[in-house]
């Protein structure tokens, strides 16, 4: 019986020794050297890591905006207003009238490309440029319209996101496992239901996201016309679907708005108007790789895989890297 232990411990020591000599089978690492690995060297290591968290993204849409001015002057003939209705009974503006001049139903065309940098799938921290083609035309307070010279623009924008994940796979994950806390570990049914849900692809993101920034005429309106001292501000709900691990696309809807200027003849004094919009875009987001593709002869794997103790992926950024049934498309 002796002589069977020793023998039986024997075998088991010669085949742990021959699995953790073999380190590599066919060109594929049977275990990681370090888990996340993306880099021989460690200062590789450390880039590629970082360079996983960032993204770029671009976007266009349409939005619907409307303007806003209080006017109230003591020299109102310096400005361009004009009665088009009631002609048959004239008027004119003194320096106590106040009017509410409103500008309804027109169209822009916003653009832009930004990127941001995901900090623990839950805050999204960024920046970009956008351009803004839109028409603005005459003010109207019955029986009066302000009328500018042009009546389309063009902006420039330079702006910070600030995003807060609301919902995603790793959130739905957490709420899945507190959703089954009330069955026993022992429920052997309920907690591979659990299990089996939480394993599931889901490839939906929802996010609040604030943006802010300055804006430059590029095209103006009226040569009178300049930007206010406050930053434009923005607010929107985002709806991304994942077609991979790194590439996605997203749908936004939001608030924005920012104040103009319009500057006289008298250099004292200074009308103001808020322009509001409500936007809608789509986009296409990108991550950028961190995981090397794989570019070793002879090597076919289109999953995630390890050589020499580096994750490689085998598959394009706009495929999913680990498929599964159904998914091999």
């Amino acid at each position: 019986m002796k002589k069977f232990i020793v023998l039986l411990g024997a075998i088991v020591l010669m085949i742990v020794s021959a699995v953790s000599a073999q380190e590599d089978i066919f060109g594929l690492d049977t275990r990681a050297r370090e888990k996340g690995r993306k880099s021989e060297s460690n200062i590789g290591n450390v880039t590629r890591s970082v360079i996983s968290l960032v993204s770029v993204e671009l976007a266009a849409g349409g939005a619907h905006q409307h303007n806003r001015m209080t006017f109230l002057s003591d020299n109102p003939s310096q400005y361009p207003i004009f009665q088009t209705s009631q002609i048959d009974l004239p008027r004119s503006i003194s320096s106590d009238d106040t009017l509410n001049f409103r500008s309804l139903g027109q169209t822009a065309i916003p653009l832009h490309i930004a990127g941001r940098v995901n900090l623990f799938n839950t805050i999204t921290l960024g920046g970009g440029y956008g351009r803004e083609f839109g028409s603005m035309g005459a003010f109207q307070a019955s029986p009066y319209e302000f009328v500018f010279e042009n009546t389309s623009y063009t902006f420039d924008k330079v702006f910070g996101t600030l995003g807060i994940v609301l919902y995603d796979a790793g959130k739905r994950a957490k709420f899945l496992r507190w959703r089954y806390r009330k069955y026993s570990s022992q429920n052997f049914y309920m907690q591979s239901q659990k299990n089996q849900r939480i394993r599931q692809n889901y490839p939906w993101r929802f996010m609040v996201e604030g943006q802010f920034g300055n804006i430059s005429i590029r095209e103006n309106i009226d040569p009178s016309v300049g930007i206010g001292t406050d930053p434009f501000f923005n607010v929107s709900f985002r709806i991304e679907r994942d077609f991979s691990e790194y590439s996605r696309l997203f749908l936004k809807a939001g608030y924005e708005t920012r104040n103009f200027l319009f500057q006289a003849e008298n250099p004292l004094e200074v009308q103001s108007f808020r322009q509001i919009l409500y936007p809608i875009q789509v986009g296409l987001s990108v991550s950028l790789p961190g995981t090397k593709r794989c570019k070793k002869p002879g090597c076919g794997v289109v999953m995630k895989h390890l050589h020499d103790g580096v994750e490689y992926r085998g598959s394009s950024i706009f495929q999913l890297q680990n498929r599964k049934v159904g998914q091999w498309y």
